[in-house]
């Protein structure tokens, strides 16, 4: 709900359980009044106040009050050179060459549902009665410049999103140099800031420190959201845990470079901003021209950080996954790339896709290694037809279609090899610029998809495969970092918008196929999980979470992960990797979309039945893990023996708990007590027929001494309510 008080001057947002407040100030300033737990009040231009430092403080001079100044005041969407000195949201260029900008409120408009803002990724809602939206315009009055600050308030969860529209409404072309889609400024600084970072096989990985005065955050300038940094974030008040404290989490719709910036002042107040990063970022823009933000995410939970986790998960399922397999089962697969990398030939893939049958694992996806000369990966990116020396692309997939299972394919649609047909063809269509030889990684460039011709060609060759066969699976990948940033194809005065034009280009891509063949899966994935984010959400429901299959490993990324995003998101698999036994390996797994990276041949005959029970389990709990709520409640951040987490429906009728020995414990008593049961049912341990409460469950704990057999085992427990 989104009301304005005319007498206070105040725009008040409301989700079920937060507010948010914006002041009008007397010449047209915006300030960020609150936002925090659900207020009745409207009159809180108190909280606006804070302290200059005397003459160093500027005052605008049409300011009637000289005890306010920008340069403390909590801006709504600061912008530089007008005397506030912290970070600022938008940065414009003007005529003159300096980039002073100062907007002011010009009027507002409130009305139900949400705008789609296509082409950028973003939440959307099935009936404009699940939100509200407010647009507010503000105008520098001398380079034309608007900005439309535009929020949607969600009443079915605790999210108000934000970006900001920029018009040229002026008679000179203007620079953008900053366009962050976010600003919040919070007047204490007694939080702790949370961030994921990572690298290959070792993605988001959760960092918590304390702020500090000056300026501190995360950022990726590689082309892709990253496997270094998540553009994530959450601001925790100190002390606050899993179930308890007050948390506000932010998260960016967009897959590209990205900054989350965070500066605490002499007041020990905080400034959170959030966007496209600004390195290599500038947009030109011609009078009439306009620019889009990125969508940002903000939730507030006073139920800890499990409290903001759940929020998002929610958000992200309804409002944000879109397709087919939003809400329809998702088949269970195995990947060829683990069990034979890129050896592998027609028949050999057949009896995989045999064996799995006779396992009950429902889709067999052909990874890297298929098309032009592609016998390593030293070549033929960007030649997207049927290396028919070791392939009969027709009789497999028939074969494989006639065994009663669904087929998937491998592509890397924004890369080129320069050992390819497309190279030789198209030299200038990698990504470069003038006077620089290009860096190769992992033996390949990238492609300019900023250009409408390139994505033509790739989309065409797809297109002609996706046709011709029965395609029901596609692996989206993106392997690596881009250098020597630039297109032929823009000016020089135009050159630093390739990044942002890059990712638009990709969208578009998606966008293309997606809507072409509607029932397809589309999985995600760079590395791994280098492009892991909301942005890419939008497009692919699921996205496959780290390269590293290790389970032990894995707890680590996943619970990193599920700090924002839903488990129906996260692409996990079953390997054959050495680490722990199969049952330890599928329960982890079990956490994720669930399916299998190795050979089904070389499974032994005790594999095989573990296996069978393993997709058993799959179609049990799917509906549970999928759809219910994620209670962390050992994290391995904070143990480092024992990890521990559970799913919950939403009617509070079952609970599936999974707890893994990451080592071996000496013998000790060990109590887990569970979390989001209701006190007052009683429900049955699947495990020995047991009756408990949910109040013992959750306040005595269920008796798990002795339980566990030593390092790298697990075990599951079911409970339903009677």
């Amino acid at each position: 709900m989104i009301t304005f008080n005319e007498k206070n001057n105040i725009l008040k947002l409301d989700t079920p359980s937060s507010s948010y407040m914006i002041g009008i100030y007397n010449c047209g300033l915006l300030l960020n009044l609150y936002y925090g737990r659900r207020l009745p009040d409207n009159n809180v231009w108190p909280l606006s106040k804070r302290l200059q430092s005397a003459s160093f403080s500027p005052c605008a001079p049409d300011v009637t009050d000289k005890e306010f100044s920008t340069d403390v005041a909590p801006m709504e969407y600061p912008v530089n050179g007008r005397g506030d000195f912290r970070l600022a949201a938008l940065s414009v260029m003007n005529k003159d060459g300096n980039t002073v900008t100062d907007l002011r409120y010009v009027s507002h408009t409130i009305y139900k549902g949400k705008p789609d803002i296509s082409p950028l990724p973003h939440l959307y809602t099935e009936d404009p009665a699940q939100c509200d939206t407010l647009e507010i315009t503000t105008r520098d009055p001398y380079t034309g410049v608007e900005a439309v600050l535009i929020y949607s308030a969600f009443n079915d969860c605790d999210v108000i999103t934000k970006h900001v529209l920029i018009k040229n409404n002026g008679e000179n072309s203007v620079s953008l140099r900053r366009a962050l889609s976010l600003c919040v400024d919070l007047p204490t600084m007694d939080f702790d800031l949370i961030t994921l970072y990572g690298r290959h096989v070792k993605e988001r990985q959760l960092e918590r420190r304390p702020l500090a005065h000056g300026l501190q955050g995360i950022h990726s300038k590689r082309g892709a959201s990253s496997h270094s940094h998540n553009p994530f974030a959450a601001l925790a008040e100190t002390g606050a845990t899993e179930e308890h404290g007050d948390v506000y989490g932010f998260n960016l719709v967009y897959s590209g470079n990205f900054e989350i910036g965070v500066e605490c002042d002499h007041d020990a107040t905080t400034r959170l901003v959030m966007g496209i990063d600004p390195t290599d970022f500038a947009w030109h823009l011609s009078p009439g021209e306009s620019f889009r933000t990125p969508e940002a995410v903000m939730v507030f939970s006073n139920e800890g950080l499990g409290g903001m986790s759940r929020t998002f998960h929610r958000a992200y399922r309804t409002h944000l996954i879109r397709g087919r397999y939003k809400t329809e089962k998702r088949p269970l697969l195995i990947n060829s790339w683990e069990a034979a990398y890129f050896d592998f030939d027609t028949d050999k893939l057949i009896s995989f896709a045999a064996r799995a049958k006779e396992l009950g694992i429902e889709m067999l996806v052909m990874d890297d290694g298929w098309f032009g000369k592609r016998n390593d990966d030293t070549t033929s990116l960007g030649d997207w037809f049927v290396n028919t020396e070791k392939l009969d692309l027709a009789r497999l997939v028939n074969s494989v279609h006639e065994m009663g299972l669904k087929f998937g394919i491998w592509y890397e649609p924004e890369m080129i090899s320069p050992e390819s047909e497309l190279f030789r063809a198209h030299p200038d269509w990698c990504v470069h610029v003038p006077g620089r030889t290009p860096s190769i990684a992992r033996q390949q460039y990238v492609l300019d998809i900023s250009r409408a011709d390139v994505r033509e060609n790739i989309f065409g060759q797809m297109c002609a495969i996706l046709k011709k066969h029965k395609i029901d699976y596609l692996k989206w990948d993106f392997n690596r970092n881009i250098s020597e940033a630039g297109s032929a194809l823009l000016p020089p005065e135009r050159a630093q918008e390739f990044f942002h034009r890059f990712i638009m280009g990709t969208y578009d891509l998606l966008n293309r196929l997606t809507t072409e063949f509607p029932d397809m899966l589309v999985e995600g994935c760079s590395g791994g999980g280098g492009r892991f984010d909301a942005g890419a959400l939008y497009f692919t429901p699921q996205i496959w979470t780290s390269d590293n299959t290790d389970p032990i490993e894995r707890l680590m990324i996943q619970f990193g992960t599920s700090m924002c995003y839903p488990a129906s998101a996260m692409g996990a698999h079953v390997s054959a990797c050495d680490r722990t036994g199969y049952r330890t390996k599928g329960d982890v797994a079990l956490w994720g979309t669930f399916g299998y990276e190795l050979d089904p041949n070389k499974l032994s005959p005790e594999e095989k039945e573990i296996v069978k029970t393993q997709v058993a389990e799959y179609h049990k709990y799917y509906d549970l893990i999928r759809n219910g709520d994620l209670y962390r409640l050992i994290c391995p951040w904070d143990d480092a023996f024992r990890s521990a987490w559970s799913f919950v429906s939403g009617d509070k009728n079952e609970c599936l708990v999974t707890v893994v020995e990451m080592r071996k414990v000496q013998d000790a008593v060990f109590h887990l007590k569970l979390r989001g049961l209701d006190p007052g049912k009683y429900y049955i341990n699947e495990a020995d027929g047991e009756t408990y409460s949910g109040a013992l469950l959750m306040y005595a704990g269920v008796d798990l001494t002795q339980k566990l057999a030593g390092d790298g085992k697990s075990l599951k427990l079911y409970f339903r309510a009677k």
